[in-house]
């Protein structure tokens, strides 16, 4: 299957809240560092989060994505705008991100995924300090 379309189907069960199809898509190991916190989220707190409505999606717009192949591995990065909300709080995000797809048992599975916030350029730059 062509890793791109693996990527969309990941991003499309987060929209969907698609328990059934995230079971399939992440490995049981999976796990994801936040973008905003960059806490570390296993599958099933993942899971939950979405189930539970606590984190809820409402589009997710990759662009700029680049694939590398290896032997049983996909590694993609990317960027993507976020919008949704973390409980009642509606948030948007843009970031640079990393899957990583392995190939277990004849199936991909999305292992490990890690998003970086980007700075817009009128956010304040950081300072040096002594």
């Amino acid at each position: 299957m062509n890793p791109l379309t693996l990527d969309q189907q990941f991003f499309t069960a987060l929209i969907d809240a698609d328990a059934a199809a995230l079971e399939r898509i992440l490995s049981d190991d999976f796990i994801l560092i936040d973008v905003n916190s960059g806490s570390e989220i296993a599958k099933p707190d993942l899971l939950a989060a979405l189930g539970l409505g606590h984190v809820k999606f409402d589009s997710i717009q990759p662009a700029g994505q680049r694939v590398r192949s290896y032997s049983g591995t996909h590694i993609i990065t990317g960027q993507t705008r976020m919008t949704g909300r973390l409980g009642d709080t509606p948030f948007a995000a843009d970031s640079r991100y990393t899957h990583v797809y392995v190939e277990q048992h004849g199936a991909w599975r999305l292992v490990a995924a890690q998003g970086t916030p980007i700075s817009h350029p009128n956010s304040p730059a950081p300072t040096a300090t002594s």
